[in-house]
């Protein structure tokens, strides 16, 4: 899946032209997302790829099916090691590629991982520095993977439409945390923890001595 993302994001912007207007699109009954009206779809290996260029930048978004004997992850910290493999394979596909301003975001009641990979090959073709900021969703049973890729020199000019791409994606109210991960347990904080085992010892007593006195009046009576 990382070796297709990266291919298909390797584009030319010298077809950049005409400004998009971005328009929500169904990615599945789940997920939507606003993409230009000249976006392309394309099925291959159980992955939906669409893709189209906006004004000022190129959108990939992929909607990959997870393996069917894919094991649903425990707990956050899984979620979050997902996150973490990810980004570093991306990192690694790119010989010049740096992660930048990695974070944990939430999309509706999920949680997602949002960073921009800088890929800067000035040194050895003299081309311009690009970016690419990924937005990885990940469910149990799907994977999507959200890119907007431009020249660094267009950042400023590029932040409205990438915000709009960005804050255009919208999931289903009815997915919950646990279709990212089975616990939803936050363990218990530190002043509870004290509470309940520093008292543990006392609770012990106070039960030792109750069977005792209960003994003892059943033996005078």
């Amino acid at each position: 899946m990382k070796k297709t993302i990266l291919s298909l994001s390797l584009i030319l912007f010298a077809t950049l032209g005409f400004s998009q207007i971005l328009k929500p699109v169904k990615i599945d009954s789940l997920v939507t997302v606003s993409l230009p009206a000249n976006y392309t779809k394309k099925d291959t290996l159980g992955q939906r790829i669409y893709q189209g260029t906006a004004s000022m930048g190129f959108i990939t978004v992929l909607r990959a099916q997870n393996a069917a004997n894919n094991k649903p992850l425990n707990k956050e910290k899984d979620l979050k090691k997902v996150f973490n493999t990810f980004a570093d394979g991306i990192q690694k596909q790119s010989r010049n590629g740096s992660i930048m301003n990695p974070r944990d975001t939430t999309i509706g009641n999920l949680e997602a991982r949002v960073f921009t990979l800088r890929v800067d090959n000035s040194g050895s073709t003299g081309e311009a520095a690009q970016l690419r900021k990924f937005i990885l969703l990940y469910t149990q049973d799907v994977t999507y993977t959200f890119e907007y890729y431009y020249p660094e020199a267009r950042t400023e000019l590029a932040k409205a439409e990438l915000n709009q791409f960005s804050s255009s994606i919208k999931v289903a109210p009815d997915l919950k945390r646990n279709d990212q991960y089975i616990s939803n347990a936050k363990g218990l904080s530190t002043p509870v923890k004290v509470g309940l085992y520093g008292g543990l010892p006392l609770i012990i007593i106070i039960v030792l001595v109750t069977i005792r006195r209960k003994k003892r009046l059943a033996a005078e009576g």
